[in-house]
């Protein structure tokens, strides 16, 4: 199909740029335009990262609290809405709650596309990877390295621990609801943090390159130097940025090793889609993490412990960032020897930079 005919669609009104050839993932929405200067590129950048943040926090509500609303009328408006949503939605104690509150979650998927497609113009694909397009060859053997290794590692952090068999009733739900809902919720926050919010932050973060090329006049190794850290200082700043903004809305007042789990899980899974070349390595292992968690939380009767966590301990951190680290590892092993694209394709689109679409 070439490259007009898969423009021919409704989309093609509002795509105006494609990606520069060669670039990285986290390059994807910059666009070298004399129009675009930096300042709007920065209003962009940021602006949108708010709003997709504003909205996806919106977004979630109305969803979770439409569909609770549905489930409490179907089930015969026991007691009051209020006490229905806190119980079923707050802590997870009914199967139903569990769907409203993950389906919710979920709008941060068409949330994304559409900041990518309204906001920048760029075409919603690239948010899954350079390739364009979603490898879902990768994806499954990335979610059984992810199951093999972050699981195992949950194993042996478990020796010696007494294991508590006291399923949450009805068992057979809450299973199906995880297995049906979770994999989706975690798809869908690494479309909005470790997808949207790394480009459009780095999409913001000023270009040093061309400044710091006067640094060639003091010698060829200190201009190498100079353009590496303004090249990488541009990366670091959509994965810093974006696993911060992770970490915050995840840590429910569980102390600095309860913020570090999800910053440095949002740090590893931005290195994973830098390294990988999208973000099916980073779904892989929030989906595993997820249904390890969730689903010993439904055989011992503990969901609402997993819903709300305590403080954890600087071990039990120590333990789930060997295994993200672990997995990283063979993520990225599995990558190269799958030969999988990390930047754009070359000359696809018949130009050296980004440029309107015609």
């Amino acid at each position: 199909m070439s490259v007009a005919q898969e423009r021919s669609g409704w989309l093609s009104r509002f795509v105006r740029y494609e990606p520069r050839p060669g670039v990285e993932y986290p390059g994807v929405l910059v666009v070298d335009d004399p129009s675009r200067t930096p300042l709007r590129a920065l209003a962009l950048g940021v602006g949108g990262g708010m709003l997709s943040v504003l909205g996806f926090l919106w977004l979630a509500a109305l969803v979770t609290g439409g569909l609770a609303w549905l489930f409490w009328t179907a089930s015969g408006s026991p007691g009051t809405f209020l006490d229905y949503y806190t119980s079923a939605v707050g802590g997870f104690s009914d199967p139903l709650g569990i769907v409203a509150g993950h389906l919710g979650l979920a709008m941060a998927i068409p949330l994304a596309c559409a900041m990518v497609l309204f906001v920048h113009r760029f075409h919603p694909r690239w948010l899954n990877s350079v390739q364009p397009g979603f490898r879902w060859r990768y994806t499954f053997v990335a979610g059984l390295a992810a199951l093999v290794v972050i699981g195992g590692v949950w194993l042996l952090s478990r020796l010696g621990q007494p294991w508590q068999f006291a399923p949450q009733q009805p068992m057979w739900a809450f299973l199906a609801a995880i297995l049906l809902t979770a994999p989706l919720q975690a798809a869908a926050e690494e479309y909005l943090f470790r997808g949207y919010l790394l480009q459009a932050l780095y999409s913001a973060a000023p270009n040093l390159n061309r400044p710091l090329l006067s640094a060639d006049a003091a010698g060829e190794g200190a201009g190498r130097v100079a353009l590496w850290l303004a090249r990488g200082y541009q990366r670091w700043f959509g994965v810093i940025g974006s696993a911060l903004l992770f970490a915050i809305l995840h840590t429910q007042n569980q102390g600095l090793a309860g913020f570090l789990h999800p910053f440095t899980f949002g740090l590893l899974a931005g290195w994973l889609v830098m390294r990988t070349g999208g973000l099916e390595a980073a779904i892989a292992a929030h989906v595993v993490n997820n249904l390890i968690a969730f689903g010993y939380a439904t055989l011992s009767g503990t969901m609402f412990q997993a819903r709300h966590p305590g403080e954890i301990g600087w071990l039990e951190l120590g333990w789930n960032l060997l295994g993200y680290a672990l997995f990283a590892v063979v993520a990225v092993r599995l990558a190269d020897r799958m030969r999988l694209a990390r930047t754009t394709p070359r000359g696809r689109f018949g130009g050296p930079a980004t440029h309107p679409v015609k």
